[in-house]
């Protein structure tokens, strides 16, 4: 009896210490939270800042690539009553008025918009909230130019001249990024009533069109290839860059240039947002100013070759010494051109290409 009492005395005590015990020695770790951020598929970023943003946040991040600014964007609105993502990333005043009346955004007034320039934030209720720019420029081979001992074209109007008769290929801005982007630029220029005359003027003067971005740079563009007929061609303002990182051999300044008068280049500025019916805001909340902090803007230019929209931000060498930003870019209302951007497409067709 005694040794039947003991062994029972000993099993209560040990049941004691377990229920005084710590409920923090008992459960498990948490596992990470998964943040789903939806993006165009140019998306990119250093795995190492990925990795540091998931440590310091115990989080997963999940990158869901869904087609071009246009197709992600559909996506969000189609699936907005049973969001896809948390966070969208990528859309750009292009399409901004759209994605603001299709309202798949949750306000978020971040701290580090303090930081960034108020011509970049085109939505006044911080639903989208900026995160780069790019320009569209013409872009023209300095070898060439220099050796015909020809002066570069200084703005729009100067590609009507008949010295340049020729030497400019651009992209079809119904299946082209960057050849809708000059075609807004040519609108801001000459209006809604006068761009047709110009580019009727480029026509005239031996207009090159291509159906996408790499066949007119890299087959009818002189300044990447050397091979191409064309000197001039509607490219990306950080083209120039591009060429000296990926030179094969190796060289320390580009062989192109941009052409930046006024309203000769058109700014492109991509926005990021928090998707309504998130159920992880506070994540979110942090994803949104990591896009908007130093690191990820100072990464951003050798990623996705864009500029950093925050101020305390320093671009690359490769950026600053071979890169030139137009004072005074071309920009349209979002909604003007979500109003009219096929509309404006068809008359171009029509005179272009007819």
């Amino acid at each position: 009896m005694k040794v039947a009492r003991n062994l029972l005395l000993m099993a209560l005590f040990g049941l004691l210490l377990a229920a005084c015990a710590p409920a923090a020695t008992l459960a498990e770790p948490a596992g990470p939270t998964t943040l789903t951020v939806m993006t165009h598929d140019s998306f990119a970023v250093s795995e190492d800042l990925v990795r540091q943003f998931e440590q310091e946040n115990n989080v997963k991040l999940v990158f869901a690539k869904s087609g071009d600014t246009g197709a992600a964007l559909n996506l969000a609105v189609l699936s907005k009553d049973a969001p896809r993502a948390d966070v969208f990333y990528g859309v750009d005043n292009t399409f901004l008025s759209r994605a603001l009346q299709a309202g798949i955004f949750e306000p978020y007034a971040s701290p580090l918009l303090a930081d960034i320039p108020a011509e970049f934030k085109l939505d006044p209720a911080n639903g989208a909230l900026p995160v780069d720019y790019g320009d569209v420029c013409i872009n023209y081979d300095k070898a060439y130019f220099a050796e015909k001992g020809l002066a570069v074209p200084a703005s729009l109007d100067d590609l009507l001249r008949p010295e340049y008769k020729g030497m400019l290929v651009t992209e079809n801005p119904a299946t082209s990024s960057p050849g809708l982007a000059f075609l807004m630029a040519t609108i801001a220029q000459y209006g809604s009533e006068g761009y047709l005359t110009f580019w009727q003027g480029l026509v005239d003067n031996g207009l090159v069109v291509a159906s996408d971005w790499e066949t007119a740079y890299y087959t009818n563009f002189s300044g990447s290839s050397g091979k191409g007929a064309q000197p001039m061609v509607v490219s990306y303002g950080s083209s120039p860059a591009a060429e000296v990182i990926f030179a094969d051999p190796p060289r320390e300044d580009a062989p192109t240039a941009s052409i930046v008068g006024d309203n000769a280049c058109f700014r492109q500025i991509e926005f990021v947002g928090i998707l309504k019916g998130t159920q992880q805001r506070a994540l979110a909340e942090k994803f949104v100013d990591f896009l908007l902090g130093t690191a990820f803007q100072e990464d951003m230019p050798l990623q996705m070759f864009v500029f950093p929209v925050n101020s305390q931000a320093k671009l690359p060498d490769v950026f600053a010494n071979n890169v030139q930003i137009p004072e005074k870019p071309a920009t349209l209302d979002p909604a003007l051109i979500d109003a009219n951007r096929e509309g404006w497409i068809e008359a171009w067709t029509e005179v272009v290409l007819k």
